[in-house]
């Protein structure tokens, strides 16, 4: 089954914090203006990306299922698992053993997890299939 497959889970840091300069100016292409002056405070990362940090974990995306919901392969996905898994969110799931990342549709009485990629056919989840969602993604970290 051609998906996004998740072979890597990673557990914040909770001792981590790591603060970076936050100006509060907005950023111009045009004339350079002295940065100083808009200098707002720190910001940690840890602090604004993870809601919940007992129940946060990191994964590692491969495949290219998701790219339009701008999840392309080599990015991590921050999931949060005490959040409620609700139609049209995109989750962590587990289905016969394998990790995906899909959005959760729900409908008619029926679950399925959708693929943001044409080529990949949604997957209805039936009751013989060994079914679970870990969590809900919340950001997604990629370069440029």
């Amino acid at each position: 089954m051609p998906s996004n497959v998740l072979p890597e889970i990673y557990r914040p840091s909770r001792r981590t914090v790591y603060e970076l300069p936050l100006y509060a100016c907005p950023v111009s292409a045009g004339f350079p203006s002295p940065a100083e002056d808009y200098l707002e405070g720190k910001l940690d990362l840890n602090q604004y990306l993870i809601k919940h940090p007992a129940a946060t974990f990191f994964v590692r995306v491969t495949g290219d299922s998701m790219i339009g919901a701008g999840i392309h392969a080599g990015d991590i996905l921050i999931v949060d698992r005490s959040l409620e898994p609700r139609d049209g969110k995109v989750v962590i799931a587990v289905v016969n053993g394998e990790l995906l990342v899909k959005r959760l549709r729900m409908e008619k009485q029926k679950i399925y997890l959708a693929s943001e990629n044409s080529d990949y056919p949604p997957l209805v989840i039936t009751d013989l299939m060994d079914f679970e969602v870990w969590g809900v993604v919340t950001n997604v970290i990629h370069p440029l």
